[in-house]
């Protein structure tokens, strides 16, 4: 009985030490793959790409910025900072300098959105954005304010964003249910309220079906009874009652669509 307990206890003690083991390998195997950031401002791309790759990290140029302090082409900040523990594999995003600002930035203001761009793009800017808004009474695709303005000074970044205006949308209105009304003051009411009547046809005519009640004689059922003659469907006025339109009601249309009408 002692025998078996103290074998128990020994088989304990190895379980537990090799987890306790496992575990310090484990650790150790994670924070061997970690490496410091260093320090790239100041460097150029190729040096700083040099110094991160030999510690198995990766870099990326985001962002370029105008810098007085730092000169053109050297990197002028950095992310993740240095001294961070990073895991081998990670990407380190840095900006690059552009020195200081040397391009006066234009007035486009009041040129076409084609023309702006072309005016900014031929001195080495670059455009960030363009939004647009509309401006009654003044033309579509008209450049009303920019960003950074002209000629202004301490410029961080070689981008100008741009505000044009844009051409009016057209009213919308919820089509209105013509249904069960006369022809004649549906059309008035869609010419009073700038809408144009397209087409007007009639509904089809369906045969009454035939009389299931009567009894075929002998003669009756040897010879096949006369085609019923459909008939011929009445030409649309204005005391018409409409029983269909396009587009349906509730539908979201523009202002001077056409709608269409089947009455009977």
């Amino acid at each position: 009985m002692k025998s078996a307990l103290r074998f128990a206890s020994l088989a304990l003690v190895l379980v537990v030490v090799a987890m306790v083991s496992a575990l310090t390998a484990m650790r150790f195997a994670i924070h061997g793959q970690e490496v410091s950031v260093p320090a790239l401002v100041g460097l150029t791309p190729a040096q700083a790409e040099h110094s991160v790759s030999g510690l198995g990290l990766e870099m990326s140029i985001e962002r370029k910025y105008y810098s007085p302090q730092i000169p053109e082409g050297k990197i002028m900040s950095q992310l993740p900072l240095p001294g961070t523990k990073v895991r081998r594999g990670w990407q380190v995003r840095v900006a690059q300098s552009l020195g200081p600002t040397r391009v006066a930035i234009p007035d486009v203001t009041g040129e076409s959105e084609h023309a702006a761009d072309f005016n900014i793009r031929r001195r080495g800017l670059e455009l960030a954005s363009t939004a647009e808004v509309e401006t009654p009474g003044i033309p579509a695709d008209q450049v009303l304010a920019q960003s950074p303005p002209a000629n202004a000074t301490q410029v961080l970044a070689p981008k100008i964003s741009l505000l044009v205006t844009a051409a009016p949308q057209p009213q919308s209105f919820v089509m209105p249910s013509f249904l069960g009304q006369p022809l004649g003051s549906a059309s008035r009411t869609l010419q009073d309220n700038g809408f144009k009547l397209g087409t007007v046809s009639v509904a089809a005519v369906v045969p009454p079906p035939p009389d299931s009640q009567a009894t075929p004689d002998a003669s009756s059922a040897q010879t096949p009874p006369p085609a019923q003659a459909l008939p011929v469907p009445a030409q649309p006025s204005p005391a018409s009652v409409v029983v269909a339109q396009v587009p349906a009601p509730g539908q979201k249309v523009a202002a001077g669509s056409t709608v269409s009408f089947e009455v009977k």
